[in-house]
Formats: C-alpha cells, sequence, structure tokens
C-alpha cells in the first residue's frame, strides 16, 4: 500500500462495517461460481473453438454453406475450407458444391471439384466409387472431368 493510501484511511472512518463488506464479497464470488451441469453443457458447445466436430456435423455445415453461395468467390473459398480438413468430403457435400458451381455458372470450378477429390482420396478405387455415386449429377450438370478432356495430361 502506497503512504497516501493508509493515510486517507487514516482520515475517514469507514462508511460500512467489515460485515457488510465481507458478505458483499461473498455475494459475488458465488454469483461467479459455474455450477457442473452449465461446465458439461459447455463440453458439447459446438461454437466452443475447441470442440471436436464429428463428420457428420462437418457434413451438415458444407451442404449449408454450398446452398448459400451466391457468387464465385463464395464457392472457392468454401471448397477451399472443405478440401483443407484432413479427411475427403461426404458426396453430399460434393453435391452440394456442384449444384452452387452450376448456380453460379461457374464451369471450371465444377470441374476443379473433381480434380480436389482426386488430390485428396487414398487410391484410385476410392475416386472411382466417388464418380460412380456423382456421375448421374456429372451428366445432367454437362460437367466433363479433366481426364476426358485431356487425356494426354492425366
Amino acid at each position: 500500500m502506497s503512504f497516501f493510501r493508509v493515510a486517507a484511511r487514516a482520515v475517514r472512518a469507514p462508511a460500512q462495517p467489515r460485515i457488510q463488506v465481507a458478505s458483499r464479497i461473498q455475494r459475488l464470488n458465488q454469483a461467479r461460481t459455474f455450477s457442473v451441469a452449465s461446465v458439461k453443457r459447455a463440453d458439447v458447445d459446438a461454437h466452443d473453438p475447441h470442440h471436436e466436430e464429428s463428420f457428420e456435423e462437418f457434413t451438415a455445415r458444407y451442404e449449408k454453406e454450398f446452398e448459400a453461395v451466391q457468387d464465385v468467390f463464395e464457392l472457392q473459398r468454401n471448397l477451399n475450407n472443405a478440401f483443407a480438413y484432413d479427411l475427403v468430403p461426404a458426396p453430399s457435400v460434393i453435391v452440394a458444391a456442384l449444384k452452387a458451381a452450376r448456380r453460379v455458372n461457374d464451369f471450371p470450378t465444377a470441374v476443379r471439384v473433381f480434380e480436389g477429390i482426386k488430390a485428396k482420396v487414398e487410391n484410385q478405387a476410392q475416386y472411382d466409387e466417388y464418380l460412380t455415386e456423382l456421375e448421374s449429377l456429372r451428366k445432367e450438370l454437362g460437367i466433363e472431368l479433366r481426364e476426358a478432356m485431356y487425356p494426354e495430361s492425366s
């Protein structure tokens, strides 16, 4: 404590008895404590920065984001973010991305989606499974694969 605080206390009489101050501090401390239930709820909060997102949550989040895409920038940003994770997005996410590419009329990005899948899968068999599952949508939207357009560069 500084000299000025000690001198000021010596001159002024305390306005409240010490017992009331102590009870006020106890009430403040009780208000600050967390219950076990609130801590448990925070553990499963999806907005917690340390929350481990499940594959289903990831899939639902990106499906929703691709459905809301309004321009090419948003589409490419969402694709970059989706492919940045250490997993291959589910076919439903790819479907939403391809539909978003069609909605914003961006053919090159739609082709690049398949290049991204090919880069992310572990082997050619997995890539072929994605192609088989997405073939009808690919035909419907008129999306050609890079391998079909440039067979010599594959």
